[in-house]
């Protein structure tokens, strides 16, 4: 994937960036409940994964925000055009694998890709997990066990500024369905409008079944 380095001279959220550079914990987590209701009522129809949809639908809301597709080592803040989507892969006997998703906009190529992947995955390798040279990647995990009312996720350290989604228990809401989802990120690089904006795209694509 493809970057650019943001110039601080004329980056918005430079004060920002540097005020929350020095937290001991900069990182911060949202959760909310999404309509899920169009994809319920599609899947059976369209034979659609809602594991897939789900990861298609955040990369989508991902990249409508362009601070949750930077990342930054020392005083250097890059903007990748793309980012991978790294999801944990359920095997049979209880465990995970991690797996990387090259995100496409167009749901149905990006939908056959990450089967595939998927697919390979589980047929047995590695934990596969990030270095930590990878940077343009955000880490998605589902947990359709639980219909949470909050998470939190591990980070190694406070420069770790790679976002986490995670996402529940699909439920009855109504007439309707909706699950919860959470997005954990470094607060030197997004606010609270990015959050919005993010769960809004998700939203939406979660919703767009053609």
């Amino acid at each position: 994937m493809t970057g650019k380095t943001v110039d601080l001279a004329t980056w918005t959220r430079t004060s920002q960036f540097q005020f929350f550079r020095t937290f001991e914990r900069p990182h911060y987590a949202t959760t909310v409940r999404l309509d899920v209701s169009k994809l319920m009522q599609a899947r059976k129809e369209l034979s659609l994964s809602p594991f897939r949809h789900a990861i298609w639908a955040i990369g989508t809301g991902l990249h409508a925000v362009p601070e949750l597709c930077m990342r930054f080592q020392g005083d250097t803040v890059t903007q990748y055009d793309r980012v991978k989507l790294s999801s944990t892969i359920p095997l049979d006997n209880g465990d995970f694998r991690y797996s990387y998703f090259p995100f496409d906009p167009d749901r149905a190529a990006f939908d056959a890709t990450c089967a595939k992947i998927i697919a390979e995955v589980r047929a047995g390798g590695p934990l596969n997990a990030n270095d930590g040279t990878m940077q343009d990647v955000a880490y998605l995990s589902c947990l359709p066990w639980l219909d949470y009312t909050s998470l939190d996720n591990a980070f190694p350290n406070a420069q770790d500024c790679i976002p986490r989604i995670s996402w529940g228990k699909i439920v009855p809401k109504g007439d309707g369905h909706e699950m919860a989802m959470t997005l954990q990120i470094h607060h030197a690089l997004a606010d609270g409008l990015q959050v919005a904006h993010f769960f809004e795209a998700t939203e939406a694509a979660l919703a767009s079944i053609a």
